[in-house]
């Protein structure tokens, strides 16, 4: 091979090899804490299931994440996620409205709902800020009503972002097990070291989940979880609390 045909060859390696890490690098920022989004407001039913004594302890913390992983996050709005990825690379309005309307009737109270709302609504405006706000698909995002749904926006976040499926369910996956593990630290309460700790079990057990959910079809797609909507519901009117759910 030419000397200069081997320049073209390492420049177009190069080139690839920072898109990929642009990208990455965009999905570590959209599952951060740090995102502006209001996530680590919300505990997602845990500080009820800590006023209900169901969890008390780092084990019980670690046990009742890795079920909602499973119960909820595995089975529902991965899988939506997955599937709205694809919605929005194909330009498919049809279908984003039917998948946003299938993940509000998920919320079984009215917390979850305000929740899956509210963050959806403010990484709208964050996208609406950021390099491709003049991307037509924003406008779609805006026109869901009642509003757009924080799985549906994540999708089209990643979707912009460059990520493919597989890391958009990555990322949304550990977004979540970051702000559990900072609701528990405060809600149970735990140390940082118990954290980190119910964090690894949490990491161990996301890429399987993220591939069952790849392959989920609509079908099988489902959200029965009547423990945690019991707990939401009476979270609303919980005397003492932290967290907005």
């Amino acid at each position: 091979m030419s000397t200069a045909r081997l320049a073209a060859t390492a420049m177009a390696m190069a080139a690839t090899t920072t898109e990929s890490a642009a990208t990455r690098l965009q999905l570590m920022w959209l599952a951060s804490p740090a995102l502006p989004v209001g996530g680590f407001s919300y505990s997602e039913g845990l500080e009820a299931a800590v006023e209900a004594g169901f969890v008390m302890t780092e084990a019980q913390a670690a046990s009742w994440l890795l079920a909602q992983l499973e119960g909820t996050l595995a089975r529902a709005d991965l899988p939506a996620v997955a599937q709205a990825c694809a919605a929005w690379l194909a330009h498919d309005d049809e279908r984003i409205r039917e998948l946003n309307d299938w993940l509000r009737c998920t919320r079984e109270s009215a917390e979850f709902r305000a929740q899956a709302e509210q963050t959806g609504r403010s990484l709208l405006d964050w996208l609406r800020n950021g390099p491709q706000a003049a991307d037509p698909r924003l406008a779609t995002l805006a026109a869901l009503q009642p509003a757009p749904l924080w799985p549906t926006a994540f999708a089209l976040a990643a979707v912009l972002a460059g990520g493919d499926a597989r890391g958009a369910l990555l990322a949304c996956a550990w977004g979540w097990a970051e702000n559990m593990a900072q609701a528990a630290m405060k809600a149970v309460p735990l140390g940082q070291s118990a954290a980190q700790r119910i964090l690894a079990q949490l990491a161990a057990a996301i890429p399987e989940a993220v591939e069952r959910a790849l392959v989920l079809p609509d079908a099988d797609r489902q959200a029965h979880s009547p423990l945690l909507a019991i707990l939401s519901a009476q979270h609303e009117t919980q005397y003492s609390r932290l967290f907005r759910s």
